[in-house]
């Protein structure tokens, strides 16, 4: 089922577009990753809204974690109140990022099962594709992109060392997915300030594992982005690359502002980011 509904459709998507930029294997992860995002974005932008709204509720937010700071069920029930005249739905970017993840499974099924290292890929592809789209038996698929063979991992070897280090994409995947996550920041802090006068360790918790996740994934990342095909990471970096910029769209530059400002590169306090 998981092949018929997600894998299959996904090496046919992958093909349509490597026909589509003339055999380059490389630039059809870039402009298929690309689509799918485009297609997905409508179900990403109620969950930027709501994190728009819940900045301006923060200090409503804080106002009720102190009335009801000793009556959980009650700080609940009034946060849901507030949340339902606000217009908000805590919930509303589970499903997204759910089945964002689901799709990065399901690319990753396609690279094991299709781009695979010393095997005729033109073999392999076919046993996933549809019929109008099956290579010829003697078809040869350019996996040649940039300095990369998307069949292999983004690594380098260097002499005297006993392990290989991360390459360029690898590395540049992580600093996209850490400057994302930064952008993202001032919200995690307005949470934290808010759980420092809150009793109990729930919100202590989860705030510490949001402020944990803005250094954890970019390391997550390169390692194990090491392990497998460099067109999954290529892919991972598009998606990092579209997050990002969506979450410009939706906060401005947010946790990299100071940075931005000792760079010289904002100098209005009323631009976009303040």
């Amino acid at each position: 089922m998981f092949n018929t509904l997600l894998v299959q459709p996904l090496t046919n998507g992958l093909i349509v577009f490597y026909r589509i930029f003339g055999g380059n294997l490389g630039l059809a992860i870039i402009g298929f990753s690309l689509f799918l995002r485009f297609v997905l974005n409508p179900l990403t932008k109620p969950y930027m809204e709501s994190m728009k709204k819940m900045k301006t509720v923060a200090p409503k937010l804080e106002k009720l974690k102190k009335k009801h700071k000793d009556d959980r069920v009650k700080l609940a029930q009034a946060q849901s109140e507030l949340y339902r005249q606000k217009g908000i739905n805590p919930g509303s970017g589970c499903l997204p990022y759910i089945l964002q993840i689901v799709v990065l499974i399901a690319f990753f099924n396609v690279f094991s099962k299709t781009i695979v290292p010393d095997a005729n890929l033109a073999e392999q592809f076919n046993k996933l594709l549809y019929e109008p789209l099956r290579f010829a038996k003697d078809a040869v698929v350019n996996t040649n992109f940039l300095y990369l063979d998307v069949r292999t991992p983004d690594t380098f070897q260097i002499t005297g060392l006993p392990f290989p280090v991360p390459g360029p994409l690898l590395v540049l995947a992580a600093i996209v997915q850490f400057l994302s996550a930064k952008i993202t920041a001032p919200f995690v802090e307005a949470e934290e300030a808010v759980a420092k006068k809150t009793k109990g360790e729930a919100d202590d918790i989860q705030v510490a594992m949001q402020k944990s996740m803005i250094y954890t994934f970019p390391l997550l990342t390169i390692v194990f982005g090491m392990r497998f095909s460099s067109g999954l990471a290529l892919y991972w970096l598009m998606f990092s690359l579209f997050q990002a910029a969506q979450q410009y769209k939706s906060s401005g530059w947010g946790g990299l502002t100071p940075w931005i400002k000792r760079a010289g590169l904002l100098k209005s306090e009323g631009k976009k980011g303040k």
